[in-house]
């Protein structure tokens, strides 16, 4: 395994074009998507927020977190993780603040000097490109969230441990 040296990543506010090279930002309230009257006119549908991605085999599956301990920043960052055969979404149903850390899925591992950071408004959420790396679900506040990824056989976990002493350092975020 090979050592880095300890990075600083500081989180910046989520946005649908920061974010686009990992996945798709869950966000009704984005200007660049109005919504469409449906039910009589009695409900707004936010049509194709993301696509859920599976290998052939697989399907998607739609899961409740319950994110039951937050953690305060700095953040030492000792594991991330990816789903190499579907993609992987969270969106919070109460007002709940996380923290996201990425690295691009081409990576055999993530490499520190390639990660960014972001953290979410408290309404937003986020569907992570297949392969994408990620930092596990880190919450400010505790909450509940509506999970989308993908089941079935095969296995669609990749971990990668930081060496210790070598996990990048996550400082408070920007403002």
């Amino acid at each position: 395994m090979q050592a880095y040296p300890r990075s600083i990543l500081r989180p910046r506010r989520l946005t649908r074009v920061a974010f686009a090279p990992f996945g798709e930002v869950l966000d009704a309230a984005d200007p660049g998507r109005a919504p469409i009257a449906i039910n009589g006119g009695t409900t707004l549908r936010y049509d194709q927020l993301a696509r859920v991605e599976t290998d052939d085999q697989g399907y998607g599956a739609i899961s409740l977190f319950q994110a039951h301990e937050a953690v305060s920043l700095p953040l030492v960052i000792e594991v991330m993780e990816r789903h190499p055969l579907g993609s992987q979404a969270f969106m919070p149903l109460t007002r709940c603040r996380f923290v996201i850390v990425v690295a691009p899925a081409a990576s055999r591992q993530p490499d520190p000097a390639n990660m960014q950071a972001f953290v979410t408004d408290g309404r937003q959420g986020v569907s992570y490109r297949r392969g994408t790396w990620h930092l596990p679900l880190t919450v400010l506040d505790m909450a509940h969230l509506l999970v989308v990824d993908r089941k079935g056989p095969g296995c669609n976990l990749n971990e990668h441990v930081f060496a210790p002493g070598t996990g990048p350092l996550l400082l408070p975020h920007e403002g």
